[in-house]
This record gives structure tokens, C-alpha cells and sequence, in this order.
């Protein structure tokens, strides 16, 4: 597979490749979490730490890292966990001129428990509700090539007028949107609520269970029918360890995961749009760019953390080339 390794993304008339929206966070995660207490009130596990993440933050820092331009929209508290999170984004090469920071709200915390087979659960809280107004922003102003949402579904994307407002001001300004998507926690909506801004996204990537959830339907091809039928153009389930499906109305494609030792799967999901997000942008074929992002979702869970194991572009197609697909 031939991989371009010499592009040159910006023109000069865009400021942004991409503009990520959504959440950001901080993510306490406890790996061999063991439920059996060792006194009244102590439990152990076999690792904990703290980490960068929200879908918006894990895919902004992991495009930043692919060599695209990259700013971030999101909210931040004035707080220790936001400083935080902004240092970190700009070490990645994220801009970070987008940020909206409150006093009045903190910075969302999430406890994760993470499961000695990669897989996890994670702990929400009443931080995770509050809705910034990014088309409030002066977003249409924004010039961007593409445009990623980063939870589609939840904070600030669980209101149908601030899904449509954004949607229409990036399809106006001439961006590619893709979302990604998330099960909602505080603000429960269906693809019915939203169905006028379903056919402004180019492309939507939601998980196995998350497909499910919208669709009703238990298998990939299935559930891509039935956002193909809200007006979507592209659809791409990600079926974690199973690899990805891809479908539109001219063509399917299904590709295997990558066999390897997952130690930790947050943000392998955002990694893996990242990468998909990034080689498209770059002109590679879809099927190329899905392929790439399997391989950035692999990278993702051989390390604890969403933003970790990700270095660069490189890296991914070193990789690819050990697997025999560059």
C-alpha cells in the first residue's frame, strides 16, 4: 500500500486542516481494579494514573501528532485539572486559542476501571453535563478544511439546535464533518431527534454498541443502513478487537483489527478517527485510510491512556510496514 509521506496540508487559506469539538476532561484511571476491600474502606488495583482525554482532546492530540493543523473547541474550568489538559494539548501541537474557560463550571473528571483484558468502565459525573455554546463561538467564522465532532450525542452535541447551528455553519463555510458518537448520558436523544442535521455529516464512526443502540440492529451492515437511510453519506462501525466496517451507498468495506497485547483501550476509538480523519485529508483512498487508522487504534491500547502511545506519523506507518500493509 502506498502511503504519501511528503504533503503539504494548508494552502494558506485555511487556518485550521481541522477544528475538533467536543469534550474534554480529565481521565483517573485504575487498571486491576480488585473489588475485594483490604480493610473497611481500602480497595486496591494494580496501577492508577492520570490522564488527558475527552474525545475531543484524545483526537485533537493525536491528529496534531499526525502532522495535521489542528485547534481544539472545548470547555475548560479555571482549574488545576484545566490547566492541565491545556498544557498537555499544546505539547502535542494542538492550538489551543479556542478554548473556552469558566470559573463557574469545573473540568470533568472520569474514573475509569480498566479491565486486565484492555477493555473498561468509566464513572461520570454532574461536570460532564454542562453544555458550552460552541456556535456562540463565532464558529462560522473558523476556516477549516474539516470539521470533527467529537461526541455526537453528548455535551455540547446533545441539543438539536446547537448540533444543526454548527452543522450548517461548517457545511456553509465549505468543511468536511465528521462525527463521531457517543451513548448519551444526562440528555437521551435518537437519530429521529436530530433527523434534519443527520445528512450535513460526511462521515459517522460510532462503535459496535453505540450502532446498536441507534439503529436497533446487531449487525455492522445493518446499522450502517439505517444512518445511510437518514441521509448520511459514510458510515464506518468500529467493532474494537473485530476490526471496522465501512459502507456508503456505492460500496462496503470490512477490515480485521491488528493482532497485538491491548493494555488499555480508552481513546482507541478517537485514535482510530484521528488517523482515518488524517489520511483521507491527505488523499489517500478510504480503504487506505481505514487501514491506517486500525493501526492508530492498535497503537493507542499497547499503553495506559488515550494519549500515550501515539508518537507520530512514522511510528504508524513503521508498523503498518512490520504488518505487512505499507
Amino acid at each position: 500500500m502506498d502511503f504519501p509521506r511528503i504533503i503539504i496540508y494548508n494552502s494558506g487559506m485555511d487556518k485550521y486542516d481541522v477544528i475538533c469539538i467536543g469534550t474534554a476532561l480529565l481521565d483517573s484511571i485504575l487498571r486491576g481494579f480488585d473489588p475485594e476491600p483490604v480493610s473497611v474502606s481500602g480497595f486496591r488495583a494494580e496501577s492508577g494514573s492520570v490522564n488527558v482525554g475527552g474525545e475531543a482532546v484524545n483526537e485533537s492530540s493525536a491528529l496534531a501528532k499526525l502532522g495535521v493543523k489542528t485547534g481544539i473547541l472545548c470547555y475548560l474550568g479555571e482549574d488545576d485539572a484545566g490547566v492541565l489538559i491545556e498544557k498537555k494539548l499544546s505539547e502535542a501541537g494542538v492550538d489551543t486559542g479556542l478554548i473556552v474557560r469558566e470559573k463557574e463550571h469545573p473540568t470533568p473528571v472520569t474514573t475509569m476501571f480498566v479491565r486486565e483484558n484492555g477493555t473498561r468502565m468509566s464513572v461520570t459525573n454532574q461536570a460532564h453535563k454542562y453544555n458550552f455554546h460552541p456556535e456562540a463561538r463565532g464558529f462560522e467564522a473558523m476556516d477549516a478544511k474539516a470539521v470533527l465532532l467529537g461526541s455526537l450525542f453528548r455535551a455540547p452535541f446533545d441539543d438539536p439546535q446547537v448540533i444543526h447551528s454548527v452543522l450548517t455553519a461548517a457545511k456553509a463555510k465549505g468543511m468536511t464533518v465528521f462525527a463521531d458518537t457517543k451513548i448519551p448520558n444526562f440528555h437521551p436523544l435518537r437519530l429521529e431527534d436530530i433527523a434534519q442535521s443527520l445528512p450535513l455529516i460526511d462521515y459517522i464512526t460510532p462503535n459496535e454498541d453505540e450502532g446498536r443502540y441507534y439503529t436497533g440492529k446487531d449487525q455492522p451492515e445493518a446499522m450502517a443502513g439505517v444512518f445511510l437511510e437518514y441521509g448520511i453519506s459514510n458510515v464506518i462501525i468500529k467493532l474494537g478487537d473485530k476490526g471496522c466496517f465501512f459502507r456508503n451507498r456505492e460500496k462496503s468495506i470490512r477490515l480485521d483489527a491488528f493482532k497485538i497485547r491491548a493494555v488499555d483501550s480508552t481513546g482507541a476509538g478517537d485514535n482510530f478517527i484521528a488517523g482515518f480523519v488524517s489520511e483521507l485529508l491527505r488523499g489517500s483512498t478510504q480503504e487506505e485510510a481505514l487501514t491506517f487508522a486500525n493501526a492508530c487504534g492498535a497503537v493507542c491500547s499497547t499503553a495506559v491512556g488515550a494519549c500515550t502511545a501515539l508518537k507520530g506519523r512514522e511510528q504508524i506507518l513503521e508498523f503498518l510496514r512490520e504488518h505487512g500493509k505499507a
